[in-house]
């Protein structure tokens, strides 16, 4: 009779145990899903392409931002019309999410750093003034400073990104 009481409480207790981790393990599941990166904003440069990098191992150039236009090695100002840009990034176009620069050998990152390597270019990004280029940006997956540091690199890295189309 107690072996039949025993038997029964560790069932139960089985039933428990795996009531409470199955939907511990669904939550796991969905919290990864979230937190894996999604397509990371690129433009393609001839036949090439520039892609902010995901990962700081994985960039093959670290930009930075300043907010004090003496500290900056880079000015980048944002236009107000496609018209008056040297590099413009509208997609609104209908065409489907990444057929615009497949990942390939050729392509090349860009990180965004925090506190980038000596050498390394600083972006003033600004409404106004002098600039070595002007960028306007009507984007819903890139944003101004994301398009501002793939030009940069477009322009910084010693490659055929640097001699194409830009």
């Amino acid at each position: 009779m107690r072996r039949q009481q025993f038997e029964r409480v560790r069932i139960m207790l089985r039933f428990k145990v795996l009531f409470s981790v199955v939907p511990l393990m669904a939550a796991a599941v969905l919290a990864r899903l979230e937190l894996s990166p999604g397509p990371q904003p690129c433009v393609a440069v001839g036949s090439d392409a520039m892609q902010i990098a995901a990962s700081p191992w994985h960039a093959d150039l670290h930009v930075s931002f300043t907010d004090d236009a003496s500290l900056a090695t880079v000015r980048v100002a944002l236009a107000d019309s496609a018209d008056t840009a040297d590099f413009t990034i509208v997609d609104d176009t209908g065409e489907a999410e990444g057929s615009a620069c497949a990942t390939t050998q050729a392509t090349r990152f860009v990180l965004i750093a925090d506190s980038p390597p000596d050498g390394a270019p600083v972006i003033y990004l600004s409404r106004d003034g002098p600039a070595a280029y002007r960028i306007f940006v009507r984007s819903k997956r890139m944003t101004d400073r994301e398009a501002a540091a793939l030009i940069v690199g477009a322009r910084s890295l010693p490659s055929r990104l640097a001699d194409a189309s830009l």
